[in-house]
């Protein structure tokens, strides 16, 4: 009799750590938390604006450097950066940095283009993929780009993404 109730009790607490179990990651998904992503971030290495110049027969393009920010916005736990790729418009990979590096908590890092690097193209992007050991908060990932001609600035920013 005190066996059938041993095995009764494992039963119950089995039953209750199954529909506990998808809960939990449930919660932790709706409260924003993750564990890692993977982000697709827009970058621009020129805009095109104005009218089309009556010569060129094509748009007036404006160079612009691009700083890639990671941001982790988690005030508690270290985020892992594993990889930072950079496309261009076409999708060719043209940098790999596979150099993983720990974010401790509130830390950031960066990656430049410069300005004179328009290998890009206006539709340039950056995938970065980061992991944690626990869910956390997800990193903030922008692209800041800046064009810069005589006293005029013009910076914008491109929130990234995540992709599956």
């Amino acid at each position: 009799m005190i066996s059938r109730q041993k095995r009764d009790s494992w039963v119950g607490i089995y039953f209750i750590l199954v529909l506990l179990i998808p809960t939990v990651g449930a919660a932790a998904a709706e409260d924003g938390l993750s564990t890692g992503q993977t982000v697709y971030v827009p970058v621009y290495s020129h805009i095109i604006y104005g009218d089309i110049h009556p010569r060129l027969r094509a748009p007036i393009q404006a160079a612009s450097s691009s700083m890639l920010s990671i941001r982790n916005v988690d005030p508690n736990h270290s985020i892992m950066v594993k990889s930072v790729r950079y496309y261009d418009t076409d999708g060719k990979l043209l940098r790999d940095d596979n150099a993983a590096r720990t974010l401790a908590p509130l830390a950031s890092t960066e990656v430049f283009v410069e300005y004179k690097d328009e290998e890009g193209g206006a539709g340039a992007k950056f995938i970065v993929v980061w992991q944690a050991d626990v869910p956390v908060n997800p990193p903030l990932i922008e692209s800041v780009n800046a064009h810069f001609t005589g006293t005029q600035l013009t910076v914008f920013t491109s929130r990234g993404q995540p992709i599956k």
